[in-house]
């Protein structure tokens, strides 16, 4: 992280690392401003010869890396055709000429074996060189990400830095960058480091790698509590449940001793479970549900309330009365499904939980004023707005 990106000659195309450090030393402690877009010469790409330089869009990448896979083979076999023709001589080509080559390519934005296996089948040393020098120099989105690939075979502890930068730009190169770092000793500690510093998919692809991770590194578990699901970011829906199952949070939310921030996060978590199905595991699938959601409400009771707290509190309770539990048609479940339902419900009519929420609708807080309009009206509450004195609002918030 403390390479300095040098201007070049005049016309030399900025490379993809200079513009990730770039920005990432005017927001050191937070994601790239719009992640990182436009990308350096997306503009000359977007109507010029080289408009294919460009990740696949393909999952699994089978068709797109084939003619990488070939240029790679070709670059590590250190053969080229003579002037004339005639003979093979062994001439290794420099990692520019392998850039180069590379240009114009498609390339899997995800790891694929058969780019693996190019790697796997050259030296290491000089898939390490390639490597490096492709995510350093790289001035497209291919080389840069074959360059992650080789780096994820052959990187050595020496890469986490280069690896880190170049993943600030996460949307382009989360899977890959996922994969690099998990591998090398000291790996976790820098997916943490891209996870606090990554949004929308390459965010989704740091946690998934830290999921895995839950019992190899002591500091994964108590960070997944914490942060798993991002506030706001839609993309949690992939990531929320196995972070809840990683860490175990049935069994850590019912400790009395947990801590406001494992609670709120929890909130977050229940939140998204209710939106997530058919991209993760929603909360009428969730065989804990009832034992974190009675934890969570019990926990709400003596914290008391925040706007984000309301929300989360107003939104599980609208889901558990339009859902039952899928696990099981045990009667029992269904009874204490209704029963935490309730349980929210007569959270959120006490005195001081709907003062927060009048606060927040007055500093016209988006979500808090969508929920107020749609969804607690269907919980059965009866609420003025209205300070004292005023006109009543016909809003239904507090049990007046």
């Amino acid at each position: 992280m403390s390479e300095t990106p040098g201007a070049g000659p005049p016309g030399t195309p900025t490379t993809l690392f200079d513009h990730a450090l770039r920005l990432h030393r005017l927001t050191p402690n937070a994601p790239l401003f719009r992640g990182g877009a436009p990308f350096p010469g997306a503009e000359r790409r977007r109507g010029g010869p080289e408009r294919k330089a460009s990740l696949a869009p393909t999952r699994d990448g089978a068709d797109a890396d084939a003619d990488a896979v070939k240029v790679l083979d070709e670059y590590f076999d250190g053969t080229d055709d003579d002037t004339d023709g005639d003979t093979d001589v062994v001439r290794p080509a420099t990692p520019h000429e392998l850039a180069e080559r590379l240009r114009g390519l498609p390339v899997s934005a995800r790891h694929h074996e058969r780019i693996s296996g190019a790697a796997l089948r050259a030296p290491a040393g000089r898939t390490r060189e390639a490597g490096r020098w492709l995510v350093r120099h790289g001035t497209d989105t291919g080389s840069v990400a074959i360059g992650l690939a080789l780096l994820a075979e052959a990187g050595t502890v020496a890469d986490i830095g280069r690896i880190q930068t170049i993943g600030l730009l996460s949307n382009a190169f989360g899977p890959l960058v996922a994969r690099a770092l998990e591998r090398l000793p000291g790996g976790v500690e820098a997916l943490i480091w891209l996870a606090e510093r990554a949004t929308e998919w390459g965010r989704v692809h740091a946690v998934e790698a830290l999921c895995r991770h839950v019992d190899d590194h002591p500091a994964v578990r108590p960070w997944l509590l914490r942060n798993a699901a991002a506030d706001g970011e839609f993309l949690n829906s992939y990531v929320a449940s196995d972070a809840a199952r990683a860490t175990g949070l049935h069994d850590v939310v019912v400790d009395a001793r947990t801590d406001a921030a494992v609670v709120d996060q929890t909130g977050r978590i229940l939140h998204v479970m209710t939106y997530c199905e058919g991209m993760g595991t929603s909360l009428r699938h969730y065989p804990h549900a009832l034992t974190v959601m009675e934890a969570h409400v019990r926990h709400l009771g003596h914290l008391g309330p925040t706007e984000e707290r309301y929300c989360d509190a107003t939104t599980v309770s609208r889901y558990l009365g339009a859902e039952t539990p899928a696990w099981s048609d045990d009667d029992g479940l269904q009874a204490r499904w209704d029963d935490v339902r309730r349980s929210y419900v007569d959270l959120l009519g006490r005195t001081e939980w709907r003062n927060t929420a009048r606060e927040g609708l007055a500093a016209g807080h988006a979500r808090l004023t969508w929920l107020v309009d749609s969804v607690v009206p269907e919980l059965g509450l009866r609420a003025s707005l209205a300070a004292e004195g005023d006109r009543p609002c016909a809003d239904p918030l507090s049990g007046a």
